[in-house]
């Protein structure tokens, strides 16, 4: 078929429904993208440990770093001068690159870090020594990292809580936060581990109801998704969703690693989580990178509930080509699911939710692949738009306790193919008694062009028809017949439809004041599309020659051409221009008389110098009135050669001002030595 480019715009739009989001596991376009974005890191310590941390996750063999320098640094911010959160960073790289440190230096750090924790009363101080106490304690286990007074550094972590489960960063600030939640947790982790004494259960217990009220505050999307929104606090660094939610993910991971019994969460939940960690696709910033890969890591091995995730190759079904639908269970990483079963609940079409297409059928698995497929859609599946309502039995009742199936999920699915176009007519009829004056038949999967002729007594009628491959008639999304004048005026009319057919027509006698009263040619085109229809189209039916009338005085102009907006770059119209012939110059001789007239006046000042006898008889002979007078003979002098480059090259403007400098200096020294000479002549004169 005939596809202008305006045509393919439009099938590109039509297209647009089919950009769903459906989670995907972390794959290796997950990896590719690590190596290019940790390819270039700033030198903080953080950001190495942010691009370490996520090469160790993805299981990326090179390193994103030089391992030699970054020990070097490491060594550097384990000094007594450095600030607690470079000594954290310092430590957590030390804890993949595995640097040669002496013992010594652990045994310095955490003597600083328990005085610190002694009299710390913000919740970042008391994080980052938590913190790195225990890394110390993680690589140098003949370190003493444990604290006597645990339960009193528990308790004042956990004074800083609030009611709903957020906390605040110092007791100063009375302003509650959802990301320092998870910092809490953290620091209230660390503090059991370290505790060299059991802590108070009931402390504990205080800890994990909090937990849940927190997760009472969690925002959703209508995909299922859970996130953490945060607001601004005052005196600290805005946090966005992906951060704050991934502070709370390792914050509720660590303080379960390090307590018995579960935390009362559901596995929805974490389930929503990670649909929204993997929802966000393949982020483009390093630290948001990092939050996405890191919390999956941590909601992948988490003691409460290991997210299950339902996988889709496609959602696009082509009943042309006989796809087969597929779903794939995995975790969030993409590792193997245990043993369990797919089951299709419910299908249906989203025009007629109450009639299901399938009812209660089991996927085959295809061990090999690790895909549940379905072997063929049922005969009574047409084009359209269906949601399949999907559920995921695990095989073992114990396995119900370890993972998040998230019940029953609704995945929509497109199913398209060709939609068979027929008895298509134009004619055009008799304007009084509706006879055919001309008729023809379209075959619109060719590229017959029709020409016709009419007036505006007279009128033009298209119609045909649409079925689905099941013989159903088919309403596409968009069915329109374009008019295009050969002045570029161009003029689109939808074409509606009764009962099978697709019809309009065009009566002309109507139809003269918005076609501008303008005869000629106009090109006929129809455009018919839809999201489900695999052969949507843009195809030049013909033209039709109209006679209209001749437009009257106080009829609607037709609009100017449109302008090509790239006409403006193209190479400008050659300009032209013939100069003016140069003025007619007088003789050579007459201009060296000119010029000896000229020089006349400065030959007779030579002259009545000579007959003056000029001597330097009166110049100055102390240093510095001797000064003043030369000062001044060149302030003259300068002058004069002023007017000669004012001749030669200088304009009006820049003349002045320099001789109002000049002027300045020569009048200063003048009026000096004149002032001298004057003095001079009354002395003698007395004497």
């Amino acid at each position: 078929m005939a596809t202008t480019a305006v045509g393919a715009a439009f099938l590109l739009l039509l297209l647009l429904p089919f950009s769903i989001s459906i989670p995907q596991p972390i794959s290796d376009s997950h990896r590719s993208a690590a190596s290019n974005l940790f390819n270039q890191i700033s030198p903080s310590l953080e950001d190495a440990y942010e691009a370490l941390r996520v090469f160790e996750i993805l299981a990326i063999e090179k390193k994103p770093l030089d391992t030699a320098d970054t020990c070097k640094k490491v060594l550097e911010n384990l000094g007594s001068s450095s600030p607690l959160k470079d000594v954290f960073y310092a430590l957590k790289v030390n804890g993949i690159l595995k640097c040669n440190i002496d013992g010594t230096i652990f045994k310095d750090i955490a003597s600083r870090l328990k005085a610190t924790l002694h009299d710390a009363s913000t919740l970042l101080d008391i994080y980052y020594s938590v913190g790195s106490l225990v890394l110390i304690k993680d690589q140098a286990s003949d370190v003493d990292v444990l604290l006597t007074d645990a339960n009193g550094i528990f308790h004042s972590i956990k004074a800083l809580s609030q009611s709903d489960g957020r906390w605040r960063y110092s007791s100063d600030n009375p302003e509650s936060s959802t990301y320092a939640s998870g910092l809490a947790l953290e620091g209230l982790s660390g503090v059991i581990s370290l505790a060299s004494s059991e802590i108070d259960q009931s402390k504990v217990s205080i800890v994990k109801n909090g937990i849940v009220k927190l997760f009472d505050s969690i925002e959703k999307y209508d995909d299922g998704a859970f996130y953490f929104d945060e607001k601004f606090v005052r005196g600290s660094e805005p946090q966005g969703s992906l951060s704050t939610t991934s502070s709370v993910v390792r914050g509720v991971n660590a303080f379960a690693a390090v307590t018995s019994g579960k935390i009362n969460l559901p596995g929805d939940t974490i389930l929503g989580l990670a649909k929204f960690f993997l929802s966000i696709g393949i982020p483009g910033d390093a630290k948001d990178f990092f939050n996405q890969v890191e919390s999956l890591s941590f909601l992948d091995s988490n003691r409460i509930s290991i997210p299950l995730i339902l996988s889709l190759p496609e959602t696009v079904y082509s009943l042309t080509k006989k796809g087969q639908f597929k779903v794939k269970v995995s975790t969030v990483f993409g590792s193997a699911a245990p043993p369990l079963t797919v089951k299709l609940v419910r299908a249906f079409s989203t025009g007629a939710k109450d009639s299901a297409i399938i009812d209660s059928k089991e996927l085959q698995y295809n061990q090999e692949s690790g895909f549940h497929f379905l072997d063929s859609f049922p005969k009574n599946v047409d084009v359209g738009t269906y949601v399949f309502v999907l559920e995921i039995v695990l095989h073992d009742s114990e396995s119900e306790n370890v993972y998040a199936t998230g019940g029953q999920i609704h995945v929509p699915i497109y199913v398209i193919g060709v939609i068979k176009v027929g008895n298509a007519e134009i004619a055009v009829l008799d304007s009084d008694l509706g006879n055919v004056e001309t008729h023809n038949t379209l075959d619109l999967s060719g590229n017959d062009i029709v020409s016709l002729s009419a007036n505006h007594l007279q009128k033009l009628r298209l119609s045909f028809q649409l079925e689905t491959p099941n013989g159903r008639v088919f309403k596409p999304h968009q069915a329109f017949l374009k008019l295009h004048h050969e002045t570029k005026i161009e003029h689109i009319f939808l074409v509606g439809n009764t009962g099978k057919k697709f019809e309009i027509i065009f009566d002309f006698l109507g139809l003269v004041e918005k076609l501008f009263y303008l005869s000629g040619k106009y090109d006929i085109e129809l455009t018919v599309g839809d999201a489900v229809m695999e052969n949507s189209f843009s195809r030049l039916l013909g033209h039709v020659e109209l006679d209209l009338p001749e437009a009257p005085e106080k009829a609607a102009r037709p609009p100017l051409p449109p302008v090509d907006p790239y006409s403006r770059y193209g190479p400008n119209a050659e300009i032209n221009h013939i100069f003016r012939a140069p003025e007619k110059r007088p003789p050579q001789k007459l201009s060296l008389v000119f010029l000896g007239l000229i020089l006349l006046p400065f030959i007779g000042f030579l002259v009545g110098l000579l007959r003056l006898g000029v001597n330097l008889k009166n110049f100055p002979g102390s240093t510095v009135p001797a000064t003043f007078a030369t000062l001044f003979h060149l302030g003259l002098a300068a002058v004069l050669l002023l007017y000669v480059l004012f001749w030669l090259k200088l304009d009006l403007f820049t003349t002045l001002k320099t001789l109002g400098l000049l002027g300045v200096f020569t009048m200063f020294f003048g009026h000096r030595i004149l002032s001298y000479l004057a003095l001079t002549s009354t002395k003698l004169k007395s004497a």
